[in-house]
């Protein structure tokens, strides 16, 4: 296996209802941190994670906290074209990086890793 490979880590919990969006990131923040390359994809309610507002998400935070992390060391977030919000005036106003993938470009990312860490 080509250890250069990102590893994938893909959210689609809720942060709104469930701890496990905020575990995955933090996961993905660690895994980033050290030698290892990232790549992160938001699908479904996990868009939420971007929220500005994030004293309705469980572990907001947290979920601050990590986002601040990983917009310091440039990783962004690949996210579900369906999953962004029609109003983004209250989403992403950190302006962290997004890129826009439709689910066939979903597939081919995993393609493209060497594991996969799933929430």
């Amino acid at each position: 296996m080509d250890e250069s490979l990102p590893v994938l880590v893909l959210i689609s919990e809720d942060p709104r209802t469930s701890h496990r969006a905020n575990e995955a990131m933090r996961i993905a923040l660690g895994v980033a941190a050290g030698e290892n390359e990232v790549t992160i994809i938001l699908t479904g309610p996990a868009a939420h994670l971007l929220d500005a507002d994030t004293d309705d998400l469980v572990d907001g935070d947290d979920i601050a906290r990590h986002r601040g992390a990983l917009r310091k060391m440039e990783v962004p977030f690949h996210i579900e074209k369906s999953a962004i919000p029609t109003d983004t005036a209250d989403w992403n106003e950190e302006g962290h990086p997004l890129i826009p993938v439709s689910r066939d470009e979903i597939a081919d990312l995993m393609g493209r890793c060497r594991r996969f860490i799933v929430f």
